[in-house]
């Protein structure tokens, strides 16, 4: 138990805090009167109001200068809803994602746009690029890989009429969690969740609650609602979910594989000039002959340009005939991505850059 002496010392360190909170708090209404003169400026223009290369170059300026113990994982995350309560100030942005609230793609709409953005949960793919492309939402957010699962491949699809950019990728680590409305696992009589969190969470399940029915509902945010209003039902979701849905985690991270990872890709009208740090995301088809993708993919050999990703997918157009997804690093305003690129049109049927965007970091604080 802490002595007189000692009260009155923490007493007095809380004091020290709140003056310093009030100084924090007049800066960012610096901050925020500076931001909103620069809107004006740009005539209330939020899609270039909001530039990832400027921010990603203040996180990095602050993280080199950060000397802690004030962690930078935790510093990105301030920042990144100071960014979006300032943008909050010209309008918040709209972001369309494949819903409901809740699910992973929220959670990673969230990890891009923070909380003071506009969300629109949307129920498909196709509608998130349906409202990015009639304007009614400035951004979209997609998934389009897990690390377990492999490709969406209807989103790739969507890509190929699409005139929509890709503007951002987001990484997002699958965790899933048990969870009741009590906190008691006595109390769970049979569980709710989307089929991908139950295939993900089999080993744990057959360990722990193989006499416990399980019931596959459309999402994981669903799982969470049924569970809010029935007591004796536990639901597998995000830790997201347990607060929107006033859940207790029974248990964290009971997922079998612990390095599950989805990708989600973030859309919009327009695309984004160089940060730096940047990669390609292409689409191409090919006359069917003999050592035609060897051919096609000489030019990036030939310019030293790293592929990170190729899929294929069929055209749907022709018997036999392929559209191939590629990612590779550089940005498309770059020299060698520049002649690389050219010399592949020369020799595929179809060429389409869908977008140079920022490398997202694979672990952050959401």
């Amino acid at each position: 138990m802490a002595s007189a002496k000692d009260k009155k010392s923490i007493a007095q360190l809380r004091r020290l805090i709140d003056k310093l909170d009030e100084q924090i708090l007049s800066l960012l209404n610096k901050r925020a009167k500076i931001v909103m003169k620069i809107g004006k400026l740009k005539k209330a223009d939020l899609s270039d109001l909001h530039a990832p290369a400027r921010e990603l170059e203040i996180y990095e300026r602050l993280s080199r200068l950060n000397k802690g113990p004030f962690p930078d994982e935790a510093l990105r995350a301030v920042f990144r809803e100071i960014f979006s309560g300032s943008l909050s100030l010209e309008g918040p942005l709209k972001v369309a994602y494949l819903g409901p609230k809740a699910t992973f793609t929220h959670l990673a709409s969230l990890r891009q746009f923070g909380f003071s953005a506009s969300y629109v949960p949307v129920n498909s793919i196709k509608e998130v690029f349906i409202e990015v492309e009639r304007g009614r939402a400035d951004y979209g957010v997609v998934p389009i890989e897990n690390s377990t699962e492999g490709v969406v491949n209807y989103t790739l699809d969507m890509f190929v009429d699409s005139p929509l950019k890709i503007v951002g990728e987001v990484m997002q680590e699958v965790s899933h969690h048990l969870m009741n409305k009590s906190g008691k696992v006595e109390d769970v009589k049979h569980l709710y969740s989307h089929p991908q969190p139950i295939a993900q969470c089999r080993v744990w399940l057959e360990n722990h609650f193989s006499r416990i029915p399980t019931t596959e509902v459309s999402s994981t945010a669903k799982a969470a609602e049924l569970c809010n209003e029935d007591t004796s039902a536990a639901a597998i979701a995000s830790e997201l979910a347990a607060r929107l849905y006033g859940l207790r985690i029974l248990q964290r991270r009971i997922e079998d594989n612990i390095h599950n990872f989805t990708r989600f890709l973030v859309i919009a009208r327009k695309g984004l000039g160089r940060t730096g740090r940047d990669k390609t995301s292409i689409m191409f088809t090919i006359r069917d002959r003999v050592g035609a993708l060897h051919d096609m993919l000489k030019p990036f050999s030939q310019y030293g340009l790293n592929l990170t990703k190729i899929e294929s997918r069929p055209s749907r157009k022709k018997a036999w005939e392929y559209i191939f997804f590629v990612d590779l690093e550089g940005h498309q305003e770059d020299e060698k991505v520049k002649k690389a690129l050219e010399q592949l049109n020369e020799q595929c049927l179809f060429l389409k850059v869908l977008g140079s965007y920022p490398v997202a970091k694979e672990k952050e604080n959401a």
